[in-house]
C-alpha cells in the first residue's frame, strides 16, 4: 500500500454511534434473526431448518471458492431478472462485500494505472485504487440534475492507461440508480477501450421506487455480457443479514476470477463454513423472494415518513428521493446557504441523541457536499418515527447553526 486514508464514515460511526439513541447512520434494512429467516419458509418448503445440516457438517476449510450451494443460489439471483448470469464457477465468496471490493482492486490495479470512479460514492471505492498507487479521476454526478451521470464526460476522462471504471449501482449515499440505457453506454465505452468495470451492487435488487415494467430499471451490469466486468455484493444491506459475514464477487472472465482468488489467498483461505451455510439457506427460494419483498415494503413505508418531514420543511431540507436503497442524501440550508453539516450532526447527537452521517466529512474529503447529511431509513418503522420526531424537534427548536 502507498497510503491508506482514514475511513471517515466507519470512524464517524465507531466514535459517535455508542452515544446515539436513534441511529439513522445505518445503511441497511432492519436486521433479522436466523429464527425469523426460517419463518420466511413456505409450507411446502422442505428446508425450513438450517441447523440440522449445519451441526452435522465437519468444520474443515470447505470449498475454497465457497460452497456450490451458495454460489449456485447467487447465480440464480442474477438470472431472475435478466440473462447473462455468471455460472457458479465464476463466483468467489468473501467475508463481506468490502473485502470483495478490496480483493478486486488489489488484484487488478497498480501504480501505473488510471482508474475512473463514479462520485459521490462509498469512500472505499476511490480510496482503495489511490491507496495502491493508481491515479484516480472522479466522474462526478450532477447534483442539480438528480445526481445524473454524463457519459460524454466519462469519455473525456478515459486515458491510454485507464485500467478500470468503478461504479456503485444503486448508489451510496444518494439512493439513486444508473438507468439501463446509461449502463449500456458505459459498457460500450469500456468494451471499445478494453477497460475493466468493477460495479459494487450492494443494494441490488432493492428497487423500491422503480417499477418492474420501467424499461430503464437497471439490471445487474453482468447482464450485458461484457467479459471484463466484476460485480460485488453482500448479504448486509438488501438482505438484512449483516451479521452473516458473507459477500461475493462475480465475473464472466475466469482469468479475472483467478487473479482475485490469488489475491484473496494472501489474506484468507476460505470463509466461515457457518456463515456459508447460513447464507446459502438465506438465498434459497422462497426465502429470498419473501425477504426482498418484505424489505421493499418496509423501505417504501419508511421513505414516505422521511418525505413527509422534508415536505414540512422545504426551506431547510431538500433531496433527490432515493429509488433503490434505505438511505438518502439530504441537503440542509439556512437562508439559502448550506449549514455546517459536521456541526449539525454533532449538535443533533448531543441535543437529541440522533446520529446522522455528515456528507462533507464522510463523502467529500471535507471539501464537497457541504450541508449534506446521509440519513438511513431501513430500521423498523416505529424506531424511524421516533428518530424523525426527535430530528424535527431539533430543526424547529435549535436550528441556529453556522452556515458555510
Amino acid at each position: 500500500m502507498v497510503k491508506i486514508e482514514t475511513f471517515e464514515i466507519d470512524r464517524w460511526i465507531m466514535t459517535h454511534g455508542p452515544r446515539a439513541k436513534h441511529n439513522l447512520a445505518s445503511s441497511y434494512c432492519a436486521s433479522i434473526s436466523v429464527n425469523e429467516l426460517s419463518s420466511l419458509s413456505t409450507a411446502d418448503d422442505g428446508d425450513k431448518d438450517p441447523w440440522t445440516s449445519l451441526l452435522a457438517t465437519p468444520m474443515n476449510y470447505g470449498p475454497l471458492k465457497g460452497s456450490e450451494a451458495l454460489r449456485q443460489n447467487i447465480s440464480n439471483l442474477y438470472s431472475k431478472e435478466s440473462p447473462g448470469a455468471p455460472a457458479a464457477d465464476n463466483i468467489l465468496i468473501t467475508p463481506g462485500g468490502s473485502l470483495a471490493n478490496f480483493i478486486a482492486v488489489y488484484a487488478l490495479v497498480g501504480p501505473a494505472d488510471h482508474v475512473i470512479v463514479q462520485y459521490p460514492t462509498y469512500q472505499q471505492l476511490y480510496a482503495l485504487p489511490a491507496g495502491v498507487g493508481a491515479e484516480v479521476s472522479l466522474w462526478k454526478a450532477k447534483e442539480d440534475e438528480g445526481w445524473a451521470l454524463d457519459v460524454d464526460e466519462l469519455k473525456g476522462l478515459v486515458r491510454p492507461n485507464t485500467k478500470m471504471i468503478i461504479l456503485n449501482n444503486p448508489v451510496n449515499p444518494t439512493g439513486t440508480a444508473i438507468p439501463k440505457s446509461k449502463l449500456a453506454a458505459i459498457v460500450a465505452l469500456a468494451t471499445h477501450h478494453s477497460i475493466t468495470i468493477l460495479c459494487d451492487e450492494i443494494y441490488y435488487p432493492l428497487f423500491h421506487s422503480i417499477p418492474t415494467t420501467d424499461p430503464e430499471r437497471p439490471p445487474s451490469i453482468l447482464s450485458f455480457g461484457y467479459k471484463n466486468v466484476i460485480v460485488t455484493s453482500t448479504l448486509s444491506k438488501a438482505y438484512s443479514l449483516a451479521g452473516i459475514r458473507i459477500g461475493w464477487l462475480a465475473s464472466h472472465d475466469p482469468t479475472i476470477l483467478d487473479l482475485c482468488i490469488n489475491a484473496r489467498a494472501y489474506a484468507l483461505i476460505t470463509v466461515s463454513q457457518l456463515d456459508d451455510q447460513l447464507a446459502a439457506f438465506a438465498l434459497s427460494p422462497p426465502r429470498l423472494d419473501t425477504l426482498i419483498a418484505k424489505n421493499i415494503t418496509l423501505v417504501r413505508r419508511n421513505l414516505a415518513l422521511v418525505q413527509e418531514l422534508i415536505d414540512r420543511h422545504p426551506s431547510i431540507c431538500q433531496w433527490t428521493p432515493p429509488v433503490a436503497t434505505p438511505i438518502g442524501f439530504i441537503k440542509l440550508t439556512r437562508s439559502g446557504r448550506p449549514v455546517d453539516d459536521v456541526d449539525f450532526c454533532i449538535r443533533l447527537l448531543r441535543e437529541k441523541s440522533v446520529l446522522l452521517v455528515p456528507g462533507s466529512k464522510c463523502y467529500g474529503n471535507g471539501v464537497e457536499f457541504k450541508g449534506y447529511v446521509r440519513l438511513g431509513f431501513g430500521c423498523q418503522t416505529e424506531q424511524l418515527r421516533e428518530a424523525l420526531q426527535a430530528l424535527e424537534r431539533f430543526l424547529e427548536e435549535e436550528y441556529a447553526l453556522p452556515v458555510l
